[in-house]
């Protein structure tokens, strides 16, 4: 059995995430663990991130894994890949960025993400460095992730919530927005309804996945990889969403684990 993939994410939002890498690349094995017991990432520090980071890297090691793949922006916004020297460490932020700089045609682009994600200025840093005629509109959107995990998708008081958090950013003339929290393409449908048709949403569940195809030289063949959920807190609300998440993706196995 060849060496799994392991994906990491502060909970359910990261599934996305592993939906689109599992859908890409069927046959290779992957691991995912969802640090529930610790979520929310985005309203702590950044020296606490980085050390459930650490540790959550560090616990997906014992698996022999390949590489890791950072699903949460939050953990993503303070990774430093250099300090895990032999185990390619990738986060979102990287590849979300590039997709939008390749979306955009005005150069006005949204970032949404949770309090921490937009604090950091991880996105907003990186897409000027990479093209300075760029103009940011970045937006911290602290409730959309309680909403997922609750849920409430398709909530009516969901599509108010996004009126609230997003229509400044399309008052600004966006064309594109960047979706800076894996459990924010679970709201699509409802954001849609406010940006229109002319907002083009950038998911990285998508962009990660050609990214780390075209880095780590992943195997496109058909086949049946395995999938692995691990979580260090679980409920059955927790196990029906992966479900729904992952919809028609086996699990092999679902476990609660103690980092």
């Amino acid at each position: 059995m060849s060496r799994p993939i392991g994906v990491f994410d502060s909970g359910l939002g990261g599934l996305t995430v592993l939906k689109s890498l599992v859908q890409s690349f069927p046959s290779e094995n992957f691991i995912y663990l969802g640090d529930t017991a610790r979520l929310p990432y985005g309203s702590k520090s950044p020296k606490t991130i980085y050390n459930y980071l650490y540790q959550n890297i560090n616990y997906l090691r014992k698996f022999d894994i390949k590489g890791a793949i950072v699903a949460c922006n939050s953990a993503s916004s303070v990774l430093r890949p250099e300090e895990f020297k032999d185990l390619p460490v990738v986060g979102v932020i990287e590849a979300g960025t590039k997709a939008a700089l390749n979306a955009t045609q005005n150069k006005r682009i949204g970032v949404i993400g949770t309090r921490a994600t937009i604090g950091f200025g991880a996105y907003q840093d990186l897409l000027k460095q990479l093209d300075d005629q760029i103009e940011i509109f970045a937006q911290a959107c602290p409730l959309f992730v309680p909403l997922v995990e609750e849920g409430l998708t398709h909530d009516p008081l969901t599509n108010l919530i996004c009126f609230r958090y997003l229509k400044n950013l399309v008052d600004q003339q966006i064309d594109t927005l960047i979706l800076g929290c894996t459990h924010y393409p679970l709201l699509k449908p409802a954001m849609a309804r406010v940006l229109g048709p002319n907002i083009q949403m950038i998911d990285s569940a998508d962009a990660i996945a050609e990214l780390v195809g075209e880095g780590w030289s992943l195997s496109r063949q058909t086949g049946e990889g395995s999938v692995q959920v691990l979580c260090t807190d679980t409920t059955d609300h927790f196990k029906q969403m992966a479900g729904l998440i992952l919809d028609t993706i086996k699990i092999d196995e679902f476990e609660k684990v103690d980092l």
